[in-house]
């Protein structure tokens, strides 16, 4: 039997420091996370990050927390429930870090029968600090069993029909709605040196001119900044947004070393300054709301753009398990498997 393990990155148990300490030191110690010497990556999370972050995290949790938990876990079981009507095939979702735990959701989907997994990584870009590390520990996992599942993995989707359609199809109304001056797709961050780690042309063209995330090459194919841009293009043209009225720009930066630019909360200032009145703020790297897409835009972004003179702002909602979502991961399961 086949069945479908749906992985996303993963949330505290609990919108409390302690909780959200144990899961911050989780998360930070893995290596593609912070891609630095182990002893290094050590007293950087357990000495400088955990203490000072997480009081600041637990609160941010607080304000987007829900009677049903975390977003993130409330969205992901939503989308698990719908895909398993949909598909008629038992669907888990595990977490890269904390719970559900990709080792829990694997016994659940053997519990069921299923020796062919399918793994649907909920991340559309890849990143290996995202859809890398999921991945990796998915297959860790199958290989401590004794019977060892049959893994196919779906690969990155940011300019898969099935993806974009999806984000066009909640985007859309709300954009009709705010009839925005400006779209702003807004994505989440990646230091400079992982993004340059991933060029595969030997040249160290990576990052060097305006142009090099134009479009998609053999040298960059693994360029999670130009599968962000990727992304957008498709969006866009699914939405039918004119030249010019969109734009690009990277979120949720750690540390003084240099990320990707341009900076969300940078542009957004600029788009104030600039006369944009109505912003609209998409957030095509996240599959599910979470904290970085319901406190870090949809309040802080919101306060910052309203308090620089804008007059009406709109954080477009994830995919979740919106109907056009379920429709289009169960697609991309199925290509998954057919082109296996």
């Amino acid at each position: 039997m086949r069945g479908v393990l749906l992985v996303n990155l993963g949330t505290p148990d609990r919108p409390d420091m302690g909780a959200v300490r144990r899961y911050l030191r989780e998360f930070l110690s893995d290596p593609r996370v912070i891609d630095i010497p182990g002893p290094a990556r050590w007293a950087l999370v357990n000495l400088v990050i955990c203490p000072f972050r997480a009081p600041k995290s637990a609160h941010a949790y607080r304000q987007v927390w829900t009677d049903a938990g975390s977003p993130l876990l409330v969205h992901g079981l939503a989308l698990r429930d719908a895909l398993r009507t949909r598909l008629g095939a038992p669907v888990e979702l595990g977490m890269r870090y904390g719970n559900p735990s990709i080792a829990a959701a694997m016994d659940a989907l053997d519990a069921a029968g299923a020796d062919r997994v399918t793994v649907l990584p909920l991340f559309p870009q890849y990143a290996s600090s995202s859809w890398g590390s999921a991945v990796e520990a998915v297959h860790a996992e199958a290989a401590r069993r004794l019977n060892v599942p049959a893994l196919t993995v779906v690969p990155p989707y940011f300019d898969h029909e099935a993806f974009v359609a999806a984000q066009a199809a909640v985007a859309a109304p709300a954009l009709a709605e705010l009839r925005p001056d400006r779209v702003l797709m807004s994505y989440h961050g990646l230091p400079e040196r992982q993004v340059r780690a991933s060029d595969t042309s030997g040249r160290g063209a990576c990052l060097a001119a305006e142009s090099c995330c134009a479009r998609m090459t053999a040298a960059n194919r693994y360029c999670y900044r130009a599968q962000c841009y990727a992304t957008s293009r498709a969006l866009a043209s699914a939405l039918g947004l004119a030249e010019g009225s969109w734009e690009v720009a990277f979120q949720s930066r750690l540390g003084r070393t240099p990320w990707i630019r341009p900076y969300t909360d940078e542009r957004i200032a600029a788009l104030a300054a600039s006369g944009v009145r109505r912003l609209a703020v998409l957030v095509p790297s996240f599959t599910a709301d979470c904290l970085e897409t319901l406190e870090e835009i949809a309040i802080r972004a919101r306060d910052q753009f309203m308090a620089a003179g804008g007059e009406a702002f709109a954080a477009v909602p994830c995919v979740n398990a919106h109907p056009a979502w379920v429709e289009g991961a169960a697609r991309l399961v199925g290509d998954a498997v057919k082109d296996d």
